[in-house]
């Protein structure tokens, strides 16, 4: 009895301290914010919050257990995005695959480190820089971790413009972070605007069909974007839905950070691990940045700092490279070749989640 009220008592402090994250640090503040009070909710001693009947406890069983709030996300996240960068270099699409490889570095060590094989999948997946994609793959295979991953991947997206720049800076010269890129804007056409998402959703199914279910609500918000006709759904989809949705997720996932199931070492090791990852992928992005460039002519080499933006973290990631490439030579403007890379690992992480399910399902 003392030991749970010890862990719930640490939670209410945890509630508060992702709270401080919130609303003082301003990382992620739209779901930091709920979460974090949703968590001193659900430690309350005798709390209705939770349980049977619990408005939190409902709120999980009806958008968490069944993946519908994670894929609701997806929508507004979809219709966000613009695919246009990309589609005019699709040179950016390989960083966007890249970049991934946090995810089964971190795996494999969660796997040696004891974790059974879908808990290692649902810990490395957090490297997607994704919470919706973590939730939902984390949910499949190990319902009981979605707390933890939920506040490391949500975190760690808020904190990419700490977490990049000392490992991009390791791994490059500053001689290849002044490196200039031109950037030619090529007209993409709406009929290739259109046609984008449904194709990215037909050869994703048809490589993971697990991830239909992912994508296809990903580029479905995108097309609310395109097809110009429904220019009020787009928008309800950025806003509307975005907004009410968060606050959903956030008291959601925080009916299960109460004291027993939160307060362990288990949670620090996920955390820990989840650092690892967003490590991992910025050093994959670079390296593979430098890899290409070696068989690329002189005058089409790639900024190396381009491949740390294919992790999925958008638009953070895209902005620390402006920034960095500009700290570097201040004629350097970087912003729409990092915008494609980073939109490209929107779509890897996805295509990455959905391989996890399919191999693992």
């Amino acid at each position: 009895m003392w030991v749970s009220g010890t862990q719930q008592i640490c939670m209410i402090f945890a509630g508060v301290f992702l709270m401080y994250l919130a609303i003082v640090k301003n990382f992620e503040p739209n779901l930091l914010l709920s979460m974090g009070f949703g968590t001193i909710l659900a430690n309350i001693p005798a709390s209705s919050a939770i349980g049977e009947g619990g408005a939190l406890t409902l709120l999980f069983n009806m958008g968490i257990s069944n993946e519908l709030f994670p894929l609701l996300i997806f929508i507004s996240v979809g219709a966000m995005c613009d695919f246009a960068p990309l589609i005019s270099n699709p040179l950016m699409f390989f960083f966007g695959l890249a970049a991934q490889v946090g995810i089964f570095i971190t795996m494999g060590l969660a796997y040696v480190l004891g974790f059974n094989i879908h808990e290692a999948a649902s810990i490395g997946i957090i490297g997607a820089a994704d919470g919706p994609t973590a939730i939902y793959v984390a949910n499949r295979f190990a319902q009981n971790l979605v707390p933890q991953i939920s506040v490391a991947a949500y975190t760690y997206m808020a904190m990419v413009p700490i977490i990049q720049p000392p490992v991009i800076k390791l791994m490059t010269t500053s001689s290849e972070r002044a490196m200039r890129m031109s950037y030619v804007e090529r007209p993409v056409s709406r009929a290739t605007l259109l046609i984008f998402p449904i194709a990215v959703t037909a050869i994703a199914g048809l490589i993971a069909p697990a991830s239909v279910a992912l994508i296809g609500f990903l580029m479905f918000g995108n097309l609310l974007r395109v097809s110009g006709v429904t220019d009020r759904l787009s928008k309800a989809a950025q806003n509307e839905l975005a907004n009410i949705i968060t606050i959903m997720l956030g008291l959601a996932v925080s009916a299960k950070m109460t004291g027993p199931e939160f307060a362990n070492l288990t949670t620090l090791a996920i955390i820990g691990m989840g650092l690892f990852a967003f490590v991992f992928d910025t050093v994959g992005g670079v390296l593979s940045a430098k890899l290409l460039n070696m068989f690329l002519p002189a005058g089409r080499r790639v900024n190396p700092m381009i491949g740390a933006a294919g992790i999925s973290a958008f638009p953070m990631a895209s902005r620390v490279i402006q920034r960095m490439g500009q700290e570097a030579n201040p004629g350097n403007y970087l912003l729409m070749h990092a915008v494609g890379a980073n939109i490209a690992g929107q779509i890897g992480s996805v295509i990455a989640g959905g391989l996890l399910l399919a191999w693992l399902g």
